[in-house]
């Protein structure tokens, strides 16, 4: 009767032990998990976070490459021009498929329809729910800002509205070396080339960071030390 016993429960308990275990298919750990946001669902930061470390090689040259040549245009001709031209081009192509298709069309004596119905036919109209949210997002960021310009302008720290002074001034130094466009291209050349570096030589990097920034904070403190007020501030 006892070994009776032991067969009959032990089926149950092997069968609670694998299940103490179950799969995670969408845990932490998954490859298709976004870095950014961890377990949460990839959105918007993930995909861009895609997009700057070149995830996929096809869809990323396409948006650098179409932006670099628009911020070149840009460069040597006017806003109106290069808009105009982009758009001129675009319909060149949409124009000439169409007749193409249209063409095909009459020779094969097909009734195939519009070449672009299924894109005529998506709904591209904007909620007022999510118009709403959308708001609300920004709402956050402006007033984000906002609190931040009246902090820096009205000296709530010293020592941050000395920074952005600081950064302004050497802001006018570029400011008579680069124009706007010239500064965006650079920022597009750099969106798209730093992360993949920092990525590759992400340990080096951190190394002489850390070093700049503990530097960096030291002799920010130094000078909060010697500020009159600022020591006071800190000691209460």
């Amino acid at each position: 009767m006892a070994d009776l016993s032991a067969a009959t429960q032990s089926p149950s308990v092997s069968s609670t032990s694998s299940g103490a275990e179950p799969s995670a298919p969408g845990g932490a750990g998954s490859p298709g998990a976004c870095p950014a946001l961890g377990t949460k669902s990839c959105g918007s930061s993930c995909a861009v976070h895609d997009l700057i470390f070149w995830r996929d090689v096809k869809k990323t040259g396409l948006v650098f490459g179409t932006t670099l040549v628009v911020l070149l245009s840009l460069a040597a001709f006017s806003v109106i021009s290069v808009v105009s031209y982009l758009i001129l081009a675009l319909l060149s192509v949409t124009i000439s498929f169409r007749v193409y298709r249209s063409v095909i069309q009459a020779v094969q004596k097909s009734e195939e329809g519009h070449p672009f119905k299924s894109y005529l036919d998506v709904d591209i109209t904007l909620s007022s729910e999510a118009f709403h949210n959308y708001v609300n997002a920004a709402m956050v960021h402006v007033n984000r800002a906002l609190k931040l310009i009246i902090r820096l302008f009205l000296v709530e720290d010293l020592v941050d509205s000395l920074k952005l002074a600081v950064f302004m001034w050497l802001m006018t130094y570029v400011g008579a070396v680069f124009n706007g466009i010239t500064l965006l291209i650079l920022a597009d050349l750099l969106v798209f080339s730093v992360p993949i570096v920092y990525e590759k030589y992400k340990t080096q990097i951190d190394h002489y960071v850390g070093i700049v920034r503990d530097q960096t904070k030291s002799i920010v403190e130094k000078i909060q030390a010697k500020l009159p007020g600022i020591a006071k501030k800190k000691a209460e």
